[in-house]
Protein backbone atom coordinates (compact mmCIF):
# COMPACT_ATOMS: atom_id res chain seq x y z
CA UNK A 1 0.00 0.00 0.00
CA UNK A 2 2.49 2.67 1.15
CA UNK A 3 5.97 2.04 -0.19
CA UNK A 4 7.80 5.36 0.20
CA UNK A 5 7.51 7.12 3.55
CA UNK A 6 8.93 10.56 4.28
CA UNK A 7 9.72 11.31 7.94
CA UNK A 8 10.78 14.88 8.76
CA UNK A 9 12.94 14.85 11.90
CA UNK A 10 14.43 17.63 13.99
CA UNK A 11 16.07 15.80 16.89
CA UNK A 12 13.18 16.38 19.29
CA UNK A 13 11.51 13.64 21.31
CA UNK A 14 8.41 14.19 19.19
CA UNK A 15 10.22 13.49 15.94
CA UNK A 16 11.83 10.45 17.58
CA UNK A 17 8.34 9.08 18.32
CA UNK A 18 7.41 9.70 14.69
CA UNK A 19 10.51 7.88 13.44
CA UNK A 20 9.80 4.91 15.74
CA UNK A 21 6.25 4.66 14.40
CA UNK A 22 7.49 5.00 10.83
CA UNK A 23 9.90 2.12 11.41
CA UNK A 24 7.08 -0.10 12.71
CA UNK A 25 4.91 0.90 9.78
CA UNK A 26 7.71 0.31 7.26
CA UNK A 27 8.43 -3.13 8.72
CA UNK A 28 4.78 -4.12 8.30
CA UNK A 29 4.48 -2.66 4.79
CA UNK A 30 8.03 -3.53 3.65
CA UNK A 31 8.38 0.14 2.80
CA UNK A 32 11.30 2.50 2.23
CA UNK A 33 11.83 5.47 4.60
CA UNK A 34 13.46 8.78 3.82
CA UNK A 35 14.37 10.70 6.96
CA UNK A 36 14.56 14.42 6.23
CA UNK A 37 16.12 17.19 8.28
CA UNK A 38 15.55 20.79 7.19
CA UNK A 39 17.81 23.59 8.35
CA UNK A 40 15.94 26.85 8.83
CA UNK A 41 17.35 30.04 7.44
CA UNK A 42 19.33 32.10 9.90
CA UNK A 43 18.02 35.64 9.99
CA UNK A 44 20.30 38.48 10.95
CA UNK A 45 20.56 42.22 10.87
CA UNK A 46 23.55 44.30 9.91
CA UNK A 47 24.01 45.32 13.55
CA UNK A 48 24.77 41.76 14.61
CA UNK A 49 28.53 42.03 14.00
CA UNK A 50 29.34 39.92 17.05
CA UNK A 51 27.64 36.79 15.66
CA UNK A 52 29.64 34.50 13.40
CA UNK A 53 26.90 33.39 11.01
CA UNK A 54 29.14 31.08 9.01
CA UNK A 55 29.97 29.21 12.22
CA UNK A 56 26.30 29.15 13.23
CA UNK A 57 25.29 27.64 9.89
CA UNK A 58 28.12 25.09 10.14
CA UNK A 59 26.90 24.17 13.61
CA UNK A 60 23.31 23.74 12.41
CA UNK A 61 24.51 21.56 9.52
CA UNK A 62 26.70 19.43 11.82
CA UNK A 63 23.82 18.98 14.25
CA UNK A 64 21.47 18.03 11.40
CA UNK A 65 23.97 15.49 10.10
CA UNK A 66 24.24 13.91 13.57
CA UNK A 67 20.46 13.66 13.82
CA UNK A 68 20.32 11.95 10.44
CA UNK A 69 23.16 9.51 11.24
CA UNK A 70 21.34 8.45 14.43
CA UNK A 71 18.11 7.98 12.47
CA UNK A 72 19.88 6.01 9.75
CA UNK A 73 21.53 3.72 12.32
CA UNK A 74 18.19 3.09 14.00
CA UNK A 75 16.47 2.30 10.68
CA UNK A 76 19.28 0.00 9.52
CA UNK A 77 19.25 -1.87 12.85
CA UNK A 78 15.53 -2.40 12.30
CA UNK A 79 16.16 -3.82 8.84
CA UNK A 80 14.49 -0.90 7.06
CA UNK A 81 15.48 0.21 3.57
CA UNK A 82 16.28 3.86 4.14
CA UNK A 83 17.96 7.05 3.09
CA UNK A 84 18.54 10.39 4.74
CA UNK A 85 18.60 13.90 3.38
CA UNK A 86 19.64 17.27 4.77
CA UNK A 87 18.12 20.33 3.10
CA UNK A 88 18.47 24.06 3.76
CA UNK A 89 15.26 26.09 3.59
CA UNK A 90 16.90 28.85 1.51
CA UNK A 91 14.10 31.34 2.03
CA UNK A 92 11.28 28.80 1.83
CA UNK A 93 9.01 27.81 4.68
CA UNK A 94 9.99 24.47 6.20
CA UNK A 95 6.50 23.17 5.37
CA UNK A 96 7.09 23.89 1.68
CA UNK A 97 10.51 22.22 1.73
CA UNK A 98 8.93 19.07 3.21
CA UNK A 99 6.06 19.02 0.72
CA UNK A 100 8.42 19.60 -2.22
CA UNK A 101 10.68 16.79 -1.05
CA UNK A 102 7.69 14.45 -0.77
CA UNK A 103 6.78 15.29 -4.38
CA UNK A 104 10.29 14.99 -5.77
CA UNK A 105 10.93 11.72 -3.95
CA UNK A 106 7.54 10.23 -4.92
CA UNK A 107 6.60 9.66 -1.28
CA UNK A 108 3.13 8.23 -0.76
CA UNK A 109 2.94 8.90 3.01
CA UNK A 110 4.39 11.47 5.39
CA UNK A 111 4.76 10.51 9.04
CA UNK A 112 5.47 13.54 11.21
CA UNK A 113 5.52 14.28 14.91
CA UNK A 114 3.30 16.92 16.46
CA UNK A 115 3.37 18.50 19.88
CA UNK A 116 -0.40 18.81 19.91
CA UNK A 117 -0.31 22.43 21.05
CA UNK A 118 -3.49 24.43 21.11
CA UNK A 119 -4.60 27.94 21.92
CA UNK A 120 -2.07 30.70 22.38
CA UNK A 121 1.01 28.44 22.30
CA UNK A 122 -0.05 27.14 18.87
CA UNK A 123 -0.53 30.67 17.59
CA UNK A 124 2.78 31.81 19.05
CA UNK A 125 4.90 28.84 18.00
CA UNK A 126 3.07 27.69 14.87
CA UNK A 127 3.16 24.12 13.76
CA UNK A 128 5.14 22.56 10.94
CA UNK A 129 3.06 19.39 11.28
CA UNK A 130 -0.17 21.36 10.93
CA UNK A 131 1.17 23.16 7.87
CA UNK A 132 2.19 19.87 6.28
CA UNK A 133 -1.22 18.37 7.04
CA UNK A 134 -2.99 21.36 5.50
CA UNK A 135 -0.97 21.49 2.29
CA UNK A 136 0.06 17.92 1.57
CA UNK A 137 -0.99 16.18 -1.62
CA UNK A 138 -0.53 12.75 0.02
CA UNK A 139 -1.76 11.16 3.26
CA UNK A 140 -0.25 12.30 6.56
CA UNK A 141 0.11 10.33 9.76
CA UNK A 142 0.50 12.68 12.73
CA UNK A 143 2.25 11.19 15.75
CA UNK A 144 1.60 12.95 19.03
CA UNK A 145 4.83 13.20 20.95
CA UNK A 146 3.83 14.40 24.39
CA UNK A 147 2.06 11.38 25.80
Amino acid sequence: MYQRILVPIDGSATSEYALNEAIKFAQQQKAHIEALHVIEDVLFSENDDYINYAELVRSLRTNGEKILVQAQNKMKQSGIECETKLLVAQGERIVDVIINEAKSNAADLIIIGTHGRSGFSRILLGSVAEGVARTSHIPILLIRGDK
